[in-house]
């Protein structure tokens, strides 16, 4: 059974930073990309960026400069790395796996809440 499972959100100040994590099981990881979204309520979800094997991409405008995504595969684990939080990064981040030649992210984390105060 697979199953990942993020963890790192919280509350932070403006300013601040977090770093995510996503842990998966029951798959192999280095098989795997690994993508991050967000969500807020009433808003589509948006995506993050991906990593697939070294380092990542980040797609989102906002995000460039600012977040990071790596992994480490020998800990089956990726990372979001988010420095210079601003409010509106207030979300709900999701982790998802896809294998490395299909488009669609066939698995998800629950997801971890990040809220940042103004």
């Amino acid at each position: 059974q697979v199953q990942l499972v993020e963890s790192g959100g919280g509350l932070v100040e403006a300013g601040g930073s977090l770093r995510l994590s996503c842990t998966a099981s029951g798959l192999t990881f280095s098989n795997y990309a690994i993508g991050w979204f967000r969500q807020t309520p009433g808003k589509e979800r948006e995506f993050v960026g991906n990593v697939k094997s070294g380092d990542g991409t980040i797609f989102l405008d906002s995000g460039k400069g600012r977040f990071t995504i790596s992994r480490d595969n020998a800990k089956n684990t990726s990372y979001l790395q988010m420095n210079d939080l601003r409010f509106e990064d207030t979300a709900v981040y999701y982790c998802a796996a896809r294998t490395m030649i299909h488009m669609n992210y066939n698995y998800w984390g629950q997801g971890t809440q990040v809220t940042v105060s103004s």
